[in-house]
């Protein structure tokens, strides 16, 4: 079995509890069950997935429609570096690299952060895999991910660290897709609620019961 993201949380919430303001904890947690209900609109299973071009971490392009010649390609949209639960999410896909690849799969995490922050959060993480930048949420509006945020809530954002302001006061829904080499979803995972994510195992559960086995640089 792969980590668990809900295992590795839980760790993480005991490591920093007490170090936020509790009226600001409540506040984002308010606000993460209040978007429970997004995603509605997002791509979901049997779906075509919009091919893109993009730069990764490493300033290197990835375009979907090549990456897919080689094997399926796993896709985990995620707000941003800054974000907490992101980088829980993205430390679990990590561990669970080598078994992606042994079913052939190739990972790929997207923000809509810069190419320089990309490469702080994959230098931070120790990830393996390619970390791509999505200025503007191209990628994301096209896959039906992108909402807005609320003006009453974005201070919360901007303590964490995030780059939100009247002029771009938009972040993707964090979602994971498995996306087959003839370009249709295999595995889809949408939650608004962006404490909640896809678990390595349900990734590879979907993997494997498409029967695909590999080998994947």
């Amino acid at each position: 079995m792969a980590e668990s993201y809900a295992d590795n949380l839980i760790r993480f919430q005991k490591q920093y509890e007490g170090v936020l303001p509790e009226e600001l904890v409540q506040r984002a947690q308010a606000h993460a069950e209040s978007l429970s209900d997004l995603g509605t609109g997002a791509l979901a299973i049997g779906d075509l997935a919009p091919d893109f071009t993009l730069t990764d971490h490493r300033g290197e392009r990835f375009a979907l429609t090549d990456a897919l010649r080689d094997g399926p390609v796993v896709l985990s949209f995620y707000r941003g570096g800054w974000c907490p639960y992101c980088n829980v999410q993205l430390h679990t896909l990590q561990t669970a690299l080598p078994q992606l690849r042994t079913h052939g799969a190739r990972l790929v995490a997207v923000s809509p952060d810069s190419p320089d922050d990309s490469l702080t959060t994959a230098e931070r993480n120790g990830l393996e895999f390619e970390v791509l930048s999505d200025p503007g949420n191209h990628v994301a509006r096209a896959y039906g991910l992108l909402f807005t945020v609320p003006a009453d809530v974005r201070d919360i954002y901007r303590t964490a660290g995030a780059d939100l302001d009247a002029a771009n006061p938009e972040l993707p829904i964090p979602a994971t897709y498995v996306v087959g080499t003839d370009g249709r979803i295999l595995y889809a995972h949408v939650d608004g609620d962006y404490r909640n994510r896809a678990e390595a195992d349900d990734i590879l559960k979907a993997l494997a019961d498409q029967g695909i086995v590999g080998d994947s640089a």
